[in-house]
């Protein structure tokens, strides 16, 4: 039985998801801003090394953005600042508070989502997750302490897992991924893709967002 935040989290709406880099408040709403603007229905908010008071403040400005665009809003690992603040959910890495501790801290209402880089690691929160932020997929400089990547085959085996073993919890890609790979990944079984560098690299941030958009529907379409 899907918990009503899974509900929610439809991956129809919502492939893509949007992650903010760095840990300045404007910068953070300026990026927030320009992706709506282009499409994208799902952002967390990931403001590594600054004081949680600096992210609630930021969380509320982009959370007046995410309500005017119809977007759902993730808070990284500040599971008292979601609540606060009134946003959909909030993200947690391995090393933050245990996703059961925040499911009872939270109740049933808010999305959390679990990084994950191996089945082993999904089963440990599968009960208290509503997806998983899953690789990462290559080698990225937006992310410390990373993670054995996965790579096309690493996602299809931990695919294949989950689903033999009836573990049906949304995947979203994540870790160093190209608009050039998306239909790769997603003929690999995930069902999203969370992005941070390769729309924040590009010239025009709102046109890559609507490339990035096309080229996932477009995917998804031909499944």
């Amino acid at each position: 039985m899907p918990t009503p935040s899974q509900n929610r989290l439809n991956f129809s709406h919502f492939p893509l998801q949007f992650i903010t880099n760095g840990h300045d408040g404007d910068e953070c709403v300026e990026q927030v801003r320009r992706v709506l603007d282009g499409g994208c229905l799902w952002v967390q908010l990931r403001m590594k090394g600054a004081e949680e008071s600096e992210v609630e403040k930021t969380a509320r400005k982009i959370k007046a953005l995410t309500d005017e665009a119809g977007a759902t809003l993730i808070i990284d690992d500040h599971v008292g600042v979601a609540q606060r603040v009134g946003a959909s959910g909030v993200h947690l890495g391995k090393n933050d508070m245990n996703p059961a501790e925040a499911r009872t801290a939270l109740g049933e209402k808010f999305i959390i989502g679990g990084t994950c880089n191996t089945f082993d690691d999904i089963l440990k929160v599968k009960d208290s997750v509503d997806y998983i932020g899953c690789g990462p997929f290559r080698f990225t400089t937006t992310k410390q302490n990373l993670a054995p990547t996965l790579g096309i085959e690493g996602y299809r085996q931990i695919v294949w897992q989950c689903r033999s073993e009836g573990v049906n919890i949304p995947i979203v890609a994540i870790g160093g991924i190209t608009t050039a790979d998306i239909v790769d990944i997603l003929n690999a079984g995930p069902d999203g893709i969370a992005l941070s560098g390769e729309i924040l690299r590009s010239a025009c941030i709102e046109q890559k967002v609507r490339e990035i958009v096309t080229a996932i529907n477009n995917a998804k379409a031909s499944e």
